[in-house]
C-alpha cells in the first residue's frame, strides 16, 4: 500500500481521466494566497473536455470578469468529485453537456447564454446553478476578489471591525449618521 507507483508520461495520460490547469496572475490578491502560480484540478470522473465545457457554463452562470479561473476550476471539482459518488449524476452531466453542443465552451458570451436559457428549467442546470452558488462564493479565492475578510462574530462582531470600511460609498454628514453606539 505505501509503494511508490512511477509512471511516464503516456501512462499518466491513459490512466487520468481528465485535468483542467491554468495560471495565477502576480502580484494578484490571488497570488497572496495561493502555493503557487500554476493550478491544476484533476478529475476523477469528467474528462478534460467536460471539465472545460462545464467551466464555461459556470463562468456564464456567474460571470465576473477578474475572477480568476482557479476559483471556478473548485466549483469544477466539486462537480466531479460528485460525479464520481453518484452514477446517476454522472449520467445527468454527461447528458447535459451533450445538449450543450460541441462548441459551446468557445461561443461568445451571448450564445451561451442562449442556450442555458433554452436548458434553465432542466435538473442538469438547477444542479449546476446551486453548486456554482454554494461552492464558488464560499471559496477563499472568492473572498480575496470580494473583499470579504471572513465571519466576524469570533473577531468581536461588525460594528468594530469593518461595518464601516465601505470605501465606494461617499461619508455621511455626523448630523446625518444617527445615535452613535455606547463604548465605542
Amino acid at each position: 500500500m505505501d509503494e511508490l507507483v512511477t509512471l511516464n508520461r503516456r501512462e499518466l495520460l491513459k490512466t487520468t481521466t481528465g485535468l483542467l490547469t491554468g495560471w495565477v496572475v502576480a502580484g494578484s490578491p490571488l497570488a497572496l494566497i495561493a502555493p503557487g502560480r500554476a493550478w491544476a484540478v484533476d478529475l476523477i470522473a469528467l474528462t478534460s473536455s467536460e471539465g472545460a465545457t462545464l467551466m464555461s457554463l459556470v463562468r456564464t452562470i456567474a460571470p465576473h470578469d477578474k475572477l480568476y479561473d482557479a476559483a471556478y476550476a473548485l466549483v469544477i471539482q466539486a462537480i466531479d468529485s460528485d460525479a464520481s459518488k453518484d452514477a446517476g449524476t454522472h449520467k445527468m452531466i454527461q447528458e447535459g453537456v451533450a445538449a450543450l453542443g460541441p462548441g459551446f465552451s468557445t461561443a461568445p458570451e451571448s450564445a451561451r447564454v442562449e442556450t442555458l436559457k433554452k436548458i434553465e428549467s432542466s435538473a442538469f442546470f438547477q444542479m449546476m446553478r446551486l453548486k456554482t452558488l454554494q461552492v464558488l462564493y464560499s471559496s477563499p479565492i472568492a473572498y480575496a476578489y470580494f473583499g470579504y475578510q471572513g465571519e466576524a462574530f469570533s473577531k468581536g462582531g461588525y460594528l468594530f471591525r469593518g461595518f464601516n470600511d465601505l470605501r465606494w460609498l461617499p461619508e455621511v454628514p455626523v448630523e446625518d449618521s444617527g445615535p452613535f453606539p455606547e463604548g465605542a
